[in-house]
């Protein structure tokens, strides 16, 4: 019972990434041929909700729930972290999902959504077992 507000924030997560049609592999596949302006206004939105909350939790020393104070940490920047984009913008392009709508894709009846959450979860089994001699 305790984690039944992470379920039902994820259902309602997944009915809003549906109905914004986010999930939709044509309004994906839209957005990496430039023909519809619709997956870049939602992104920029995010961007812009992320930066006003960062912002908002560092002026104003914002705590969690539990009272710590939350703490941002500086992240030095490597080459990893555009080649990492560059693989997932290439699998986002060429499967029609990220993370987050691979699982509201499920659950809508795209079936084939299944396989991408085995490749993913693969995917990260991998990374997890490979991490250590991976360059930094």
């Amino acid at each position: 019972m305790k984690n039944l507000k992470y379920l039902v924030l994820g259902v309602l997560f997944g009915i809003v990434l549906t109905k914004s049609e986010v999930v939709s592999w044509w309004r994906i596949q839209e957005m990496f041929r430039f023909q519809s302006f619709h997956m870049y206004g939602i992104i920029g939105s995010a961007i812009a909700v992320g930066l006003i909350s960062i912002q908002l939790i560092k002026r104003n020393h914002l705590k969690t729930i539990n009272g710590e104070e939350i703490k941002l940490a500086n992240k030095k920047y490597n080459h990893g972290t555009w080649i990492g984009g560059t693989i997932f913008g290439l699998g986002w392009a060429l499967t029609g999902a990220c993370p987050g709508p691979m699982f509201a894709q499920l659950g809508s009846g795209v079936s084939g959504a299944a396989v991408l959450i085995l490749a993913a979860l693969a995917g990260t089994w991998t990374y997890s077992a490979l991490r250590e001699r991976l360059p930094m």
